[in-house]
């Protein structure tokens, strides 16, 4: 794997995100579109969020996989009250 990758400007930077893969929130610390591919004749570009968690970790989604927490909280809220 080559050490390319390149930073993208992301409207939720510096705010507290909910992976909805994992249900893990943190704060959103930076979006890179890195060569994730293992080989050096095809190359794989992804977008992935860099999420730092409240144990201080950071950790990797895909950028679509992420959401601002406070929608996340909401959805959960009215999913509970359409069930009732």
């Amino acid at each position: 794997m080559s050490e390319c990758y390149e930073y993208v400007p992301h409207r939720l930077l510096r705010r507290r995100v909910r992976d909805i893969a994992s249900g893990v929130e943190g704060e959103l610390m930076a979006v890179i579109n890195e060569n994730v591919s293992d080989s050096v004749v095809y190359e794989h570009w992804m977008e992935l969020a860099y999420i730092r968690g409240t144990s201080g970790r950071e950790f990797t989604t895909a950028v679509d996989n992420i959401q601002p927490a406070d929608v996340a909280q909401d959805d959960c809220r009215t999913r509970s009250m359409g069930s009732v």
